[in-house]
């Protein structure tokens, strides 16, 4: 058995340049292996956000519509003991845009947490990858 070399290379410079290759390339092929599956996790995280977000936009719309119609007389006829009609239904209608508002506005900020549907994490790691790869190969040519 041969003693450890300092800087744990000298088992890797004694094997033959062909077993080099293909454990380069085994490793290479499982690092693109995880990363896709890195990816594809981050696009499925990314689409749920999506989906609630646009949820949020149909719950906003549905509930806007439902609301004004089954409560608007309700609220009117009940106001209109106050004042007069027609300012009962202004106050009814402004009422009802300003909930519609806040439901828009929390649903658009789902949406944006999950734009762009794009994988930040991976495209991030495969730069490192790229990177520490470089850095590899420059100092084996040294």
């Amino acid at each position: 058995m041969t003693s450890p070399h300092p800087d744990g290379l000298g088992d890797l410079r004694e094997r033959p340049i062909g077993d080099l290759l293909k454990q380069l390339s085994e490793e290479t092929t499982r690092l693109v292996h995880q990363e896709l599956e890195l990816a594809k996790a981050e696009l499925t995280q990314k689409g749920k956000q999506a989906g609630i977000g646009a949820g949020l936009f149909g719950a906003a719309g549905v509930v806007g519509l439902l609301a004004a119609a089954a409560l608007t007389t309700c609220f009117i006829l009940l106001l209109d003991m106050a004042m007069p009609a027609w300012l009962a239904a202004l106050i009814v209608a402004v009422v009802y845009a300003g909930v519609a508002a806040v439901l828009a506005l929390r649903g658009r900020d789902r949406v944006k947490q999950a734009v762009p549907p794009v994988p930040e994490q991976t495209i991030e790691t495969v730069k490192e990858d790229v990177q520490w790869a470089k850095t590899q190969t420059r100092s084996a040519k040294k």
